[in-house]
């Protein structure tokens, strides 16, 4: 009887700290300017499509812009912690501002979910990153499928251009494994800056090296620079581009320069067009259709998917923290974290999230496909 009673009030105990939580609140910082805007403002708009209560409790968010700088990223969240006592943040949109905030987040125990690509950002899972979680997938399996797909063309050779930043050196560092593998050759390596105008001189490098292909290493529409330098120079190879491509700016700046470019891309870039018995379109489309509802048709950008799954990871992990602890506290913060650590099969609109101890990314294969650019669109060429 005693041992009843003792479960009916542990019930009791945890209903009540649910029914009487204080609102959770989640503190985002994105670059909505900047030369990350492109990238930072459909996930600036994604926030507004994220679920706003968890039974009774209430979701607020308060959303910061840093401008696509590293500074203004840790003055936001230092400001977002110490002012605003969020539970948990979502950002920043770039590998720099990500990577810049991790000391930040880690000394207050604060849960962070990063929208930026590189898996510096949650590796190697230290003392300081255990509070760090991503959504986009890792350079390296981008990395492979893009290898892989050279090597199926009959490529042998290849040129890299990146930024001159974490995010341009990550990718550098990835594809050169996946190259080693897929037995090809780097015959040149050159980098910008995201601010850079021209990219002349590079461009001559690159073009002198007479590479069967050239991968460019760079997200949003900066990315989109050393194509054009390379198609005004008379390129007539392959030229490949990273997932941080992914959005219709990019088709916008890149004009006909970018016809032909391919690249691996999470699914719901081209959501409508995969195979009705694929893992991720129904997950996908949900994005979609929730995103062009609110902003018009053709409006959707890859990365305000990832500001989703961000939103869906924290109403995952939400759940479960709200047994445990009361919102506003270290210790919901504490079970915040845990609980992204334990998600699993969680469909998002760039895969299926299974996080663990030693993985804060969680998506396997399912979260790629590969695309190219036609008649200035995005087309599904295969996983």
């Amino acid at each position: 009887m005693k041992f009843l009673k003792s479960l009916l009030a542990a019930a009791l105990a945890t209903a009540a700290l649910a029914s009487h939580a204080a609102d959770i609140t989640v503190g985002v910082t994105v670059s909505a300017t900047g030369p990350a805007a492109s990238l930072g403002i459909p996930e600036k708009n994604t926030i507004d499509l994220m679920p706003k209560q968890i039974g009774k409790v209430k979701i607020n968010y308060i959303v910061l812009d840093d401008a696509s700088d590293t500074t203004a990223a840790v003055t936001n969240a230092r400001k977002l912690i110490t002012e605003h006592k969020v539970d948990v943040i979502i950002g920043s949109t770039t590998t720099p501002n990500s990577l810049a905030m991790i000391d930040v987040v880690s000394e207050s125990q604060t849960p962070m979910i990063s929208m930026a690509a590189s898996a510096r950002i949650v590796e190697p899972v230290d003392a300081k990153k255990r509070w760090v979680f991503k959504t986009p997938q890792n350079d390296i399996m981008m990395a492979i499928a893009i290898a892989q797909h050279m090597a199926n063309a009959g490529i042998k050779s290849v040129g890299f251009i990146g930024f001159a930043d974490a995010y341009g050196e990550g990718w550098l560092q990835e594809f050169q494994k996946a190259a080693g593998i897929k037995s090809l050759n780097v015959v040149a390596v050159e980098r910008y800056n995201r601010t850079d105008t021209s990219v002349t001189g590079q461009v001559l490098k690159l073009t002198t090296a007479k590479p069967d292909a050239i991968l460019i290493a760079g997200s949003g529409t900066p990315a989109a620079l050393p194509q054009k330098a390379l198609r005004e120079r008379g390129y007539t190879g392959k030229i490949y581009q990273t997932h941080g491509v992914a959005n219709n700016d990019f088709l916008r700046v890149g004009g006909k320069d970018v016809e032909g470019t391919i690249l691996p891309a999470g699914p719901m870039l081209v959501a409508a067009q995969l195979p009705a018995d694929h893992p991720v379109r129904k997950s996908a489309l949900a994005y979609v259709n929730a995103y062009e509802a609110k902003y018009g048709k053709g409006s959707v950008s890859t990365f305000g998917g990832h500001g989703w799954d961000a939103g869906l990871l924290v109403e995952r992990a939400a759940t479960a923290a709200l047994k445990k602890a009361q919102p506003g506290t270290p210790a919901f913060r504490a079970a915040m974290r845990d609980a992204l650590e334990a998600v699993k099969e969680m469909p998002g609109a760039h895969g299926i999230f299974n996080m663990s101890a030693g993985d804060h990314n969680g998506l396997d294969q399912r979260g790629r496909v590969m695309v190219t650019i036609s008649g200035g669109t995005w087309k599904y060429i295969g996983d």
